[in-house]
Order: structure tokens, then C-alpha cells, then sequence
């Protein structure tokens, strides 16, 4: 577009927006403020400018691109359109892909480092390994990664979106999730949109911008004074007030509007006068809706077909792509350009070496609703063949195909089924899911109809399980299925279903197919499953039954396949649940981990890898779990897959740091676990491992008030799911009524669920120590009842084996038990724990045994119980644990050793310690903590203060306390 053509729409515009300028020169200037790329205090990260069609959002987002350019910042900018709203990540792209196309394929692997396939496909890069799909949110952290690196690298940045209400929904949801870190990078976001128009998935942009401390700047029409000076800058100072007014009602103030007509009336070369208002009304009329569309058909057929096409594919607009769409010679096409220029309908697009654009979104909309329905179908149809001849993709041919006739074609279903896997390797099952539904209704060939619908279930899967049912029972009821494709359909239709808490229907599936199947090795596959959701019901009806199937059916096989590697894991894990002796167990986790066990193998599962890393922590061998979780977990990360998988894996990875005495580590990454849940929908077993991980934790640690909170927030104490979660939620809560005294409510719980466990042979203490809960809670009351009860768990714990398992169980035995006969129980626990990793249980064993001993009058023997007690409970982080035992050894009249005051640091003050000791610079404690220098700095002086120590002194005694 020439400056001439654009001074007038630029003015009218820009014109009466001084407080939007005020704005984003506030913004640009606080941005400025960056040393070294290293923000400083900023309070606008984001700015946002809304506004109906036509009141100069465009040419603001231009007005901000300048004003960058004269700070010296790098630009990222960004468009919506409206035809191109379901391309996904299509302004993510447009953001994101100029910076990484300034490099060379072996640079941009090099920048992009581990995210590289995780991140390719969204932004269009070249083709990552085809089999890789991760999910929605592993992509979102992804483009988080890229674009913060952009920013640093590039400091300071601008990141413009203009029409942000005609984006993706992708790029907008990412958008949305992002901007909030703006503030704290050298980054300033801009976006301008249409208030009534964002789509009704953009909840989370509406609710970010609508709770921002920098609330939409909304732009006003021009007011009558400002429409004066736009018209009599073209037609002259001697036009009337009266011609100026009809002016401004015509066009509602609209800056485009008024443009348009200024430029009209000085082609007309009209004077201003009273008696020229019906030209007026004559050409504003024609500026919009029906009336441009008639100048347009007054321009001739050529320029008609030509932004008809263009209209349909969207801007940036290739001449030569359009004029094969168009159906018109180059020749044609040149002229009809030229004429589209002159008319001010098309102008040059901005660096875009060639191409061409709407002069404004206005003019494009209202082209394109105008094409007759026939015509812009077909339109479409030759679209969609034109961009796959060009070389853009099926992704690209099936944005047109949505808006063509269904014909029952087959090459369309394959050209949508091929788009379909490369949004799914994009990280985008929306579209997936959208482009699959248009390939189900064209319609497919019947024999290829069950894999189509397979496909459809594939992208459901993790935005909407419920449908994904829905579609796999439809691919089963199809005729002539092959074997092959109905064991996957049937493997993910088990999984849908577990996933949505109905665990005992797809246990009931499993176990059908199973039957009927011929091949061998699909119905072990069947089985797998079958016994793998069995072992996750909480309702079984004859768990003894399927235990002995089990058994049987593990002794025979070798671990030569993935599936018998998964019936060798829930043998494995069915033994530890019924306290089988732990050899056994152990023998079959090992024999299941010979040939390897994937956490994001597509036709298993995560469950057994995740039940056998928990076998060894059961079986007291944690190191060996927390090096199968970190495992499992660095696969889940590289493969993209930072939803459920990930969140379960942090949950349990959390409960074994809890369960070895590592509160601290075990509170932090089970709130990692949480957060990981909490951002994918429908991830409820994920949150309920997590939490009940951060429940036990914190009762542990001594904040009950906080667990209390987590459980109500979650209505965990309410809630019962079908499916087994680990640890049990019933027995949990249980813990949490106990900690707050509440033994009553506790007592019938803790019996209800003792009743539900023993019924399914599941008898292992070590896995749920319900008993042994409950006899702490009938002790006041029924002295004799706890006894009994802990003897039992004592027991049963023998059979099992392990130290732990047995020491907590003299232990509770010793609590619950009268006279001298207590000390002798307590000494046991205590040397059972001793050689356990269980060091918060054998903190609590030390500190009760201490405290028996001073009230038996053996002081000297107690300050040593209880010293040890104390540095152990230090270790773990079990502030209240250390808090009682220091008011033991008070009211023995004893005194606590200074060093062993380390429990009484805050948790930054802790984090802090640790990080330091651990050879981390005062600047990556910060910015891990997201804190100031300067506030680790004071947080060390008071770790000092209140240790007692020097540097040396504080580096060696916390690198002990890591150790444990």
C-alpha cells in the first residue's frame, strides 16, 4: 500500500487516542528499563485495546510496531483471521517462526534443544518423529521454553496480536497461559480483538485480560470534532458544519469509515456544502456490506473471481495460488490486481515479498460472506487442491474440505485422516478431533469406517473421554473388524473407561475379549488388561479367584513379550497387595523389568511400570523406586507427555520421599504432582494420588490446618472413587481425623475400609496400615481391641518380611500397650527401623521409646532415645515430631542439643540452606525461588543466626542432612 493511500485511514485511525498512546509509551518505556536482559520492578506486561470493527486496532497495532522499532526492540507480531480460525497454532507460528527461520536447521536444533520434537509440528518446523504425539500441555511448556528464550535472547521484545478474536484456539489458549510471565521477562504483550466476537473457548483469555490489573483499553468512535478534521483535510477547510455532522452520523465515527468517505468525497472533489449531503449518504453507503459489494461487481468479472478467491484463502495472499483458484490467466490475474489496488480493496502486504492483503479485515469479511453458498463451497473444494499441488499439507487442504459438501469421496477422508495425525503430532487433538468428525460424515469406505472411528476415540482421548467411549463402542459394533484392530480398539476403550472411574466395566471388557479371542497372543494382550483393571478395583467380587488365575497363568510365562511382561508385573504387584512374603514379589518385579517396561508404550499403559517401582518401595528397597519413577518420568518428558502420566509419576515419587522420611522433597514434589494434575482436565486419579501424598506429608511435617484446607478444597474426605488409589484415600483421611483428634469418626472409617480391604485378601500392612491406624484409635476407649489389633498387623507384617512393615508395627503395638512390656516392644521397633529406610517412622519409634523410658525413671537411656529422636525428626522435616520431642526431653529435664534447633528454620530459610550447600550461586537461588539476591542473602544470615555455625560447618552438617 502506498504512504498516500494509507495517510488518511492512518490519521483518522490514530486520531483522539492520547490516552492509548500514553499507555504504550508507559509500557515501552518500563520495558525499557532492562539491563542485560535482567528485568527490573515492571507492572505492565500485557496491554490490551478492544474495540468494534473499524475503530483503528490495526493501525494502533502498527503505531506500537513503530514505536518499538524506535526503542531499538525486536518485534514478534501475529494475526487473526477469520477464515483461518481453525488451523491450529497458525499465529503461534506466525509469532514465533521468523526468528527460528533466520536459522539453520542445525542451529535451531541447537536452540531448541529437547523440546525440539516436542515443539517442531506446532510450529510448523520440519517433520519430528512421526510416531511422537505429545500432549496439549507438554506442547504449551514447550512453546512457554521457546518463546521465553526467544525473549532473552532477543531482549527486549514485543509480542503483537492483532484480531486476536480470529486466532486458533490454540495459539489463544497459549496465549492466555503465557502472558502472565510477561511481567517477569523482558517482554511486552500486545493484542487488540473484537469483544463480542472471541469464540466461546477463549474462558481463559476473557477471564486473564478481564482480571488484569491493566484492564482492555476500549476505543471510541471519533467524536463530531474529530470527523471535521479528517473530512476537511480532503475536502477543505470551507466545508460546513452542517456537511461535516452528516458526516459523522453516516459513518457512527467509524475511523475506517471516515477514511474511506474522505477519500471518496476528494475524488468527487465535492466542496463541503449543504446541498452535496446526498452524496454523502450516496457513497458511504457504498463502503460497506451491500454497497461493496456492488462497487465490487462494477469492477468486472475478472476482479470479482479473483477476490472471491482471495477472500477464501485467506491472507497472506499468493497471486498465483489465487488465480489458479480463480480460474484465470496471469494476465487476468495482473490486471484484476491492479484494478483491486486502485479500488483501495487489496494493497501490498508488509514484507511479504510479493504478496497481498485486505486493506482491511472489514473488506475481507464482507467478501467473503458474500459469495454465493454454491459457489464459495467450491471455492473451497479447488482451495484444498490447490494448496495440497502447492506443497502446504494436508493440514492446510483440510481447512477447505471443512466447508465442502460431504460427497462420500475417499480421497478427502485420507487427506483429513493424514491432517488429523499431524495436528495429533502437533499437540492439537481439538483439530484432530474436528477434521476426523468431517472425515466420519463424508462418509469413509465401510471397511475402513472402525479405524476411522478408532482414530476419532485417539483424539478424544484426553479432552473428552466420555466421547472417546462413545466412539470405540461404535467401532466394536462395526462388522469384520480385524483382530488386530479390534484388540486396540478394545485395549483403548478399557482404558477410556478407567479413566472415567468405571474400572469394573473395563475389567469386565478385558476379560470378554479375552475369551473369545483365537490368537494367542491377543488374548494374553486381553488378559493383561483384564488383570490390570481388576487389580485396580476397589469392588471386585472374588479378588481370590483372579489372584490364583493370575498366579497360574505368571508361572508359565518367560517375560518374552511386552504382555507377559505386564502379567509378570501384577503378579508381582498382586503379591505384595495380599503380603505374600516379599521374595516373591520382588522375584516377579525383577523378572517383569528384564526386557524393559515403557511408561508411554500407546497400547499399555503406565499402570504396571508404576506398580512395579512401588513393589520395591514396598519392599523396602525406595532407591530402587525413585530410580524407576525418575525414569519413567524423563520418558514421559521426552516424549512430550506432561499431563497425567507425568502427574501420577510425580505423585508417587512423592509418596516413596515420604515414605523413606524425606518430607521436605516429598511436599515439593507432590505439589509438582498436583500442579501437573490440576492443569489437565479430567486427570482426577492423577489428583488423588497427589494429594493424598500432600496429605500425609503435611500431617507428618505437623500442619494439619494445611492438610485440612487441601482435603476440603478437593472434597477429598467426601469423595470415594471406584478406582484404588495409592495410598488408600479412606485411610488417609483417616490419618487427618486422627491428627485432628477427631478418633470417632476416625474408628468407623478406618473399620469400614479395613472391612472392604480384608474382603479382597488385600492384607499387607505395609501397603495400608489401616489396622494399625485404628488400634491408635480405639486405644482410650478399648484398650484390649488395640492390642489385638496391632498384634494382627504385627503378624501379618512377618509374613510380608520387610523391616519397615515391621517395625511400625511394634511400634503402634508398644503405643497401645500398658507397663514395662511397652519398653521391651519399643526396643524391637526400634531395631527393626534402624534397618529400614523408613527414618521418619523410626524418628517417631525413637522419640515414643524415649518418652516411655522417662516415665519409667530411666533418664540417662531416654536422653539417648530421645537426642537420636530428635536429629532424626530434624532430618526429615518433621517440625512438630522435633517440637514434641524437645518438650520430652524438657520435662525430663533435659536440655536439646543447639545444632539439633534446625528444625525450627522456615521452608525458604531450609530451601535456601540446601540450594547453597549444594554449591548453587546466590543468583540461581533466586531465581529458582523467585526471589531477590539480596533476600538470600538475609535468608543465609538467619540460617546462621539460628544454627550457630559457620559456612564450613553449615555446608557439611546439610550435606548429612541430604543423605537422608
Amino acid at each position: 500500500m502506498t504512504h498516500e493511500l494509507l495517510q488518511p485511514t492512518t490519521e483518522a485511525c490514530l486520531l483522539e487516542r492520547h490516552g492509548e498512546f500514553r499507555a504504550i509509551d508507559d509500557a515501552l518505556t518500563e520495558l525499557g528499563r532492562t539491563i542485560e536482559g535482567v528485568r527490573r520492578s515492571r507492572h505492565t506486561g500485557l496491554l490490551a485495546f478492544t474495540g468494534t470493527a473499524g475503530l483503528g486496532k490495526t493501525a494502533l497495532i502498527a503505531e506500537v510496531r513503530a514505536r518499538a522499532a524506535t526503542h531499538g526492540f525486536t518485534v514478534f507480531s501475529g494475526k487473526g483471521a477469520e477464515t483461518e480460525q481453525r488451523t491450529a497454532f497458525r499465529v503461534v507460528r506466525q509469532l514465533m517462526q521468523p526468528a527460528l527461520a533466520a536459522m539453520d536447521e542445525a542451529e535451531r536444533r541447537v536452540f531448541l534443544g529437547g523440546w525440539y520434537d516436542i515443539v517442531a509440528a506446532a510450529l510448523g518446523l520440519t517433520a519430528p518423529d512421526t510416531a511422537r504425539t505429545p500432549d496439549p500441555t507438554g506442547v504449551r511448556d514447550g512453546l512457554d521454553w521457546v518463546m521465553t528464550r526467544l525473549t532473552v535472547t532477543k531482549a527486549p521484545v514485543v509480542l503483537l496480536v492483532d484480531d486476536i478474536h480470529w486466532a486458533d484456539v490454540e495459539s489463544l489458549n497459549w496465549i492466555a497461559s503465557f502472558a502472565p510471565r510477561a511481567e517477569d521477562l523482558p517482554l511486552l504483550i500486545v493484542v487488540t480483538y473484537r469483544p463480542d466476537e472471541l469464540p466461546r473457548e477463549a474462558t481463559t483469555f476473557r477471564a486473564l485480560i478481564e482480571s488484569h490489573r491493566n484492564r482492555p483499553y476500549a476505543l471510541k468512535p471519533l467524536t463530531p470534532s474529530g470527523v471535521a478534521r479528517i473530512i476537511k483535510g480532503k475536502v477543505g477547510e470551507a466545508a460546513d458544519d452542517a456537511f461535516c455532522r452528516e458526516c459523522w452520523m453516516v459513518t457512527g465515527g467509524t475511523p475506517l469509515e471516515v477514511a474511506e468517505l474522505a477519500i471518496r468525497l476528494g475524488e468527487r472533489r465535492v466542496s463541503g456544502t449543504h446541498d452535496e449531503l446526498t452524496v454523502v449518504r450516496h457513497l458511504a453507503s457504498a463502503i460497506r456490506g451491500p454497497g461493496l459489494l456492488e462497487r465490487l461487481q462494477e469492477l468486472g468479472a475478472a476482479a470479482v473471481r479473483f477476490t472471491w478467491a482471495a477472500a477464501v484463502l485467506g491472507t497472506p495472499i499468493s497471486p498465483d495460488l489465487v488465480a489458479t483458484v480463480a480460474v484465470i490467466d496471469s494476465e487476468e490475474a495482473a490486471a484484476a490486481i491492479g484494478t483491486l489496488r486502485a479500488a483501495r480493496i487489496l494493497a501490498d502486504a508488509p514484507g511479504q515479498g510479493g504478496d497481498l492483503e485486505f486493506v482491511h479485515p472489514l473488506i475481507a469479511s464482507a467478501i467473503y460472506r458474500g459469495i454465493p453458498a454454491a459457489m464459495r463451497a467450491a471455492l473451497h473444494d479447488f482451495a484444498a487442491e490447490a494448496v495440497r499441488a502447492a506443497g502446504f499439507g494436508p493440514t492446510a487442504a483440510a481447512q477447505h474440505l471443512l466447508e465442502v459438501p460431504c460427497e462420500g469421496r475417499p480421497e478427502v477422508v485420507e487427506c483429513l485422516r493424514n491432517a488429523a495425525q499431524e495436528y495429533l503430532r502437533a499437540g492439537a487433538p481439538e483439530a484432530a478431533s474436528r477434521v476426523l468428525s468431517r472425515a466420519l460424515l463424508e462418509p469413509p469406505l465401510p471397511e475402513d469406517r472402525a479405524a476411522l472411528l478408532h482414530e476419532l476415540a485417539c483424539s478424544t482421548f484426553l479432552i473428552d473421554p466420555r466421547a472417546t467411549i462413545s466412539h470405540l463402542r461404535a467401532a466394536l459394533s462395526e462388522p469384520g473388524v480385524a483382530p488386530a484392530v479390534r484388540a486396540s480398539i478394545v485395549h483403548r476403550l478399557t482404558q477410556a473407561l478407567a479413566h472415567t472411574d468405571q474400572v469394573a466395566e473395563a475389567a469386565a471388557l478385558a476379560d470378554d475379549e479375552a475369551r473369545q479371542a483365537t490368537n494367542p497372543r491377543i488374548r494374553l494382550r486381553m488378559q493383561a488388561d483384564h488383570f490390570v483393571w481388576s487389580a485396580f478395583r476397589t469392588d471386585e467380587p472374588d479378588s481370590s479367584a483372579r489372584s490364583r488365575r493370575l498366579a497360574r497363568l505368571a508361572e508359565r510365562l518367560t517375560g518374552r513379550g511386552l504382555e507377559e511382561r505386564s502379567i509378570l508385573g501384577l503378579r508381582a504387584w498382586d503379591a505384595m497387595m495380599r503380603g505374600e512374603p516379599q521374595q516373591i514379589a520382588l522375584s516377579y518385579a525383577e523378572k517383569a523389568l528384564r526386557g524393559g517396561l515403557s511408561w508411554t508404550d500407546e497400547n499399555r499403559g503406565f499402570e504396571v511400570p508404576a506398580s512395579v517401582a512401588l513393589v520395591f518401595m514396598y519392599c523396602d528397597q525406595p532407591r530402587r523406586a525413585e530410580e524407576l519413577f525418575t525414569q519413567g518420568m524423563a520418558e514421559c518428558e521426552a516424549k512430550g507427555w506432561r499431563g497425567s502420566h507425568l502427574a501420577v509419576g510425580q505423585a508417587l515419587l512423592a509418596y516413596t520421599l515420604f515414605r523413606r522420611g524425606r518430607l521436605p522433597e516429598a511436599e515439593e514434589m507432590a505439589r509438582k504432582g498436583l500442579y501437573a494434575a490440576d492443569r489437565v482436565k479430567g486427570a482426577v486419579p492423577a489428583q488423588w494420588f497427589a494429594i493424598g501424598a500432600l496429605i500425609q506429608t503435611l500431617v507428618a511435617r505437623g500442619r494439619t490446618t494445611d492438610a485440612r484446607e487441601l482435603a476440603d478444597s478437593y472434597r477429598y474426605g467426601e469423595v470415594v472413587p471406584n478406582t484404588a488409589i495409592y495410598a488408600d484415600p479412606r485411610t488417609v483421611y483417616a490419618e487427618l481425623l486422627l491428627a485432628e483428634g477427631r478418633q470417632p469418626e476416625a474408628e468407623r472409617l478406618l473399620s469400614d475400609a479395613g472391612d472392604r480391604l480384608d474382603s479382597r485378601n488385600w492384607r499387607n500392612p505395609t501397603w495400608c496400615p489401616w489396622q494399625l491406624h485404628l488400634a491408635s484409635a480405639v486405644a482410650p476407649t478399648a484398650p484390649d481391641q488395640a492390642v489385638r489389633l496391632a498384634r494382627e498387623a504385627g503378624k501379618r507384617a512377618r509374613h510380608f518380611g520387610t523391616a519397615s512393615a515391621i517395625g511400625q508395627a511394634l511400634h503402634t503395638e508398644a503405643e497401645v500397650t500398658s507397663g514395662p512390656a511397652a519398653l521391651d516392644l519399643y526396643a524391637e521397633a526400634v531395631d527393626y527401623l534402624e534397618r529400614s529406610p523408613a527414618a521418619y517412622e523410626l524418628a517417631r519409634a525413637l522419640v515414643g521409646y524415649g518418652a516411655a523410658l522417662s516415665r519409667n525413671g530411666q533418664l540417662q537411656e531416654a536422653a539417648d532415645r530421645l537426642y537420636r529422636g530428635l536429629e532424626t525428626a530434624v532430618h526429615c522435616g518433621a517440625e512438630a515430631l522435633a517440637t514434641h520431642a524437645r518438650e520430652e526431653l524438657m520435662a525430663a529435664g533435659l536440655r536439646p542439643l543447639r545444632h539439633a534447633q534446625r528444625d525450627t528454620l522456615t521452608a525458604h530459610e531450609r530451601r535456601v540452606a540446601e540450594m547453597t550447600a549444594q554449591g548453587h550461586p546466590a543468583a540461581v537461588v533466586a531465581k529458582q525461588l523467585h526471589i531477590t539476591e539480596q533476600s538470600v542473602k538475609r535468608l543465609l544470615s538467619s540460617v546462621y543466626r539460628k544454627i550457630g555455625t559457620d559456612d564450613t560447618r553449615l555446608a557439611r552438617e546439610l550435606h548429612a542432612l541430604s543423605r537422608w
